[in-house]
């Protein structure tokens, strides 16, 4: 019997705001999902003025997409949480999310209850991540070619870049790069005229003073402030006074002093988050100490942390030698690179600095300096740089996966067994998991040009045949592929958090039962 035009008409009218919401997700995971996979291509994003960007990078194309509708941007939020907490898989993330809502949103308008749709939703994300979890596979150090192999598919298969990764993990080491408050990724510098290379130690943005003159620093000590390398300042009322102007005197005397300590102690470098006052320009210049001046906070920071240095306020230059002595760092070199404008400061020895040691309390640091003919390109080459160093940090943190979408793709299918064993209508929130996970592999598939539906099947049934869940398909050829054979892996943190963020969104979005502008906070009640 067909249905009354009056029900029908209800029956739009009640999912109105979800199929609204719905198509939201939909057209913004368009923008992203044909980067998706080795056959995937670039997004240009084009800026008001004429600006270019021409990327891969699923986070960059959210980031600068102009998106206004509020559901679209809570799921912008599922790819920042996914760069945030583990830099790469942006685009898996929000791929899976919308498939997550789509297949969420076809039970919902089978009749299904949202509340039951999301709690089956919450509980298929939680044993696909069970089943993830115990087929990654931890590796075993440096030699573990499984290692470069995550790294060489995040890095988009550029060698040049993966050997620098490489390179700059190596150096910070295995177990720093296993701590979950340090970032490989937010070493990656980016210049048009650099040329790639890894080295320990920091690039400064800033000109040193007389960087024509003193453009270079070796074996010395380093004060770093959080402040301005001024005197004591003094209110201008009292100068009109004799006893004011005394005391003005006695202060720039004082500061002079605290200079000369400075000279005695051996401090060649001062790193500065304010300005200098030109007598102390003037002294750090006779006496050949380099000044590095308005360097940002998070730089400063960063610049203690490699020296060994405590950051200071100016108040502490009055302290007695040997109390500020033991708050400086060292560095063994520091020097103006005129080429990239930018100043390097080292961490490790230098050839000619063998007896060298750092200071006590330094940490670690890299920098991963990646270059290109043009702006535009380097950008870009920095972004697949940064992937692919969250890769390596991912991957060492907690193994990797067969990649292709094929661990996905067995998991789905361990989740329709596991959907049969459900009692209540939360099993078809499980089925929308279920669904949602052969996205990835259906998305390659298609950017390669091969129909999506036979893929899958085939690669199915390989798996199930063979016993291997790590069979996909080549996006060259449209065979079966072995992938763990092929080296396509991913590191399994990547694959786990898309999964879980792009649950929580899912759930979000289809718990919506309606959406209101909301009042301006600042206009009065009447």
């Amino acid at each position: 019997m067909a249905q009354h035009p009056s029900s029908r008409q209800e029956s739009d009218e009640r999912y109105a705001t979800l199929l609204n919401n719905a198509q939201a997700v939909r057209t913004l995971c368009s923008a992203v999902e044909g980067t998706l996979g080795p056959k995937g291509l670039d997004v240009m994003l084009v800026g008001a003025q004429g600006d270019i960007i021409l990327t891969n990078d699923g986070v960059t194309i959210l980031d600068r997409m102009d998106v206004t509708h509020p559901v679209a941007k809570l799921v912008i939020q599922v790819a920042w949480a996914q760069q945030q907490e583990v830099g790469d898989g942006t685009t898996t993330a929000t791929v899976l999310a919308g498939a997550l809502v789509e297949a969420g949103v076809q039970q919902v308008m089978r009749g299904v209850p949202a509340a039951k749709v999301v709690a089956g939703i919450q509980q298929g994300i939680a044993y696909a991540s069970q089943l993830l979890a115990e087929r990654a596979i931890a590796l075993q150090g440096w030699d573990d070619s499984l290692l470069r192999q995550a790294v060489y598919v995040a890095g988009r298969e550029q060698e040049d870049i993966v050997e620098l990764v490489l390179e700059a993990g190596k150096l910070i080491g295995w177990d720093t790069l296993k701590s979950r408050t340090f970032r490989l990724a937010d070493a990656v510098e980016a210049h048009e005229l650099a040329e790639n290379e890894s080295f320990e130690g920091l690039l400064l943005k800033q000109k040193p003073l007389h960087y024509e003159w003193l453009s270079e620093q070796r074996d010395c000590r380093v004060l770093v402030l959080q402040d301005g390398l001024v005197p004591e300042e003094l209110d201008e009322q009292l100068l009109s006074t004799e006893a004011g102007f005394q005391q003005y005197m006695q202060l720039q005397r004082a500061f002079m002093l605290q200079l000369e300590q400075l000279k005695q102690l051996g401090v060649g470098l001062i790193v500065l988050e304010r300005s200098i006052h030109p007598e102390a320009e003037q002294f750090c210049f006779d006496h050949e100490i380099m000044v590095v001046q308005r360097v940002s906070r998070e730089q400063v920071k960063r610049v203690a942390q490699l020296t060994g240095a405590k950051p200071l306020k100016r108040t502490a230059l009055s302290k007695a030698g040997n109390e500020l002595e033991a708050m400086l760092g060292r560095t063994p070199a520091v020097r103006y690179d005129e080429r990239l404008e930018r100043v390097r400061l080292y961490a490790a020895p230098q050839p000619s600095l063998s007896a060298w040691s750092p200071a006590a309390g330094a940490a670690k640091q890299v920098t991963m300096l990646v270059g290109a003919s043009t702006r535009e390109i380097v950008g870009e080459r920095a972004r697949i740089a940064a992937d692919a160093a969250s890769a390596l940090q991912a991957a060492i943190q907690g193994g990797v996966l067969p990649g292709g979408g094929t661990a996905e793709l067995a998991v789905s299918y361990a989740l329709e067994r596991y959907r049969e064993t459900v009692r209540g209508m939360e099993a078809f929130g499980i089925a929308a998991v279920a669904e949602a996970l052969r996205k990835p592999m259906a998305q390659v598939v298609l950017n390669a040009g091969y129909n999506p539906l036979e893929k899958l099947e085939e690669a199915r049934a390989a798996q199930t045949a063979a016993g291997n869940d790590a069979i996909g398909i080549d996006c060259d050829t449209g065979a079966l592929l072995p992938v763990m054979e092929a080296g396509i892996v991913d590191p399994a943190r990547v694959k786990l958090y898309a999964l879980r963020a792009a649950g929580e969104v899912a759930a979000a979005v289809l718990r919506i039962h309606t959406v209101i502008k909301m009042r301006d906070s600042a206009s009065s009640r009447e």
